[in-house]
């Protein structure tokens, strides 16, 4: 319901880029600019900075901001409000999800509510944790589940369940008869590690520091974005590497890997994180408790504002 021109000139401005604001509102760039220089015009002044191929918003640029995110939030709460006069939950939820708990935790998560409720339309973006947090700070998504703790001050962060994670090798390594392995352990041998921004690398990372080996004693020989590419240099003998329990199951049964426990054992919470609007929407609000009340959940999530 709110100026077309103001949307998008609020998505340029919170990416600054007309490229990914294009790829986000599913436009072409030339009508992203159009747009924005249609919004500009009404102003009669410059809402960006352009040079050398990047964007910054002028001082207008910065005040019309502020009043577009306030007016775009009061008018989605004006939609939803109106819209739940009905009774009914429904609408798109916009979620994101490091890889490992959309690939092993949400789809049944998200089978089960649109059971409950079949108007409602879940979308997924997949990323590492940082750039969850990140698109749900700008509103780009409505709630993320993220593998660390969020360090976002304006993003509410709820413990949702706990994640053991383990050491993988090949069966043919000298660990593989290992009933647990040490930090220590670990770090002398040839190590594949998650990439910089990845939850599962910051938590790895501080296991080590808070048992006494320094990253810098790390013999890492990779650093790879991909869960299943970790799994896949473990294999073929190329190093040891530590990951969640959850997602190396089948190739433990199948006898492709070795899952090794740690000692001290490693353990992290999954953490959900939305925005800390006093207002929420019916439907993040039924997904929320859907979440508490939900079997797969181990622990409580408080809700409560």
């Amino acid at each position: 319901m709110a100026d077309r021109r103001l949307q998008v000139f609020y998505t340029v401005a919170k990416q600054l880029s007309f490229t990914k604001a294009a790829e986000l509102l599913f436009m072409t760039q030339p009508a992203v600019t159009f747009q924005v220089k249609q919004l500009e015009e009404h102003f009669n002044t410059r809402l960006f900075e352009r040079s050398h191929g990047k964007i910054s918003l002028t001082p207008a640029g910065e005040l019309a901001l502020d009043y577009a995110e306030r007016i775009l939030n009061l008018t989605a709460e004006m939609e939803a409000r109106i819209a739940e006069l009905t009774g009914q939950v429904s609408g798109p939820l916009l979620i994101g999800a490091s890889t490992t708990i959309a690939e092993y935790m949400l789809p049944r998560l998200l089978g089960e509510f649109k059971q409950k409720h079949p108007e409602t339309q879940a979308r997924l973006t997949v990323a590492n944790s940082e750039t969850i947090e990140r698109k749900v700070a700008d509103h780009t998504l409505d709630i993320g589940l993220i593998e660390a703790p969020s360090h976002h001050p304006n993003l509410i962060t709820q413990v949702c369940c706990e994640d053991e994670l383990v050491m993988i090798c090949a069966p043919y390594s000298d660990l593989a008869k290992q009933s647990s392995v040490t930090p220590e352990q670990v770090a002398s041998h040839p190590y594949i590690s998650r990439e910089a921004g990845s939850g599962t690398r910051e938590c790895i990372d501080e296991y080590f520091r808070s048992n006494g080996v320094n990253l810098d004693e790390l013999n890492l020989v990779m650093e790879l974005g991909s869960r299943e590419a970790i799994k896949g240099a473990v294999a073929a003998g190329l190093g040891v590497a530590i990951v969640s329990s959850t997602t190396v199951a089948k190739e433990v049964r199948l006898g492709e890997l070795v899952a090794i426990p740690l000692n001290p054992p490693l353990r992290r919470q999954l953490s959900l994180v939305y925005p800390q609007e006093k207002f929420r929407s019916k439907l993040l609000q039924s997904f929320l408790e859907f979440l508490e009340r939900s079997p797969l959940v181990k622990n409580q999530i408080d809700i409560s504002l």
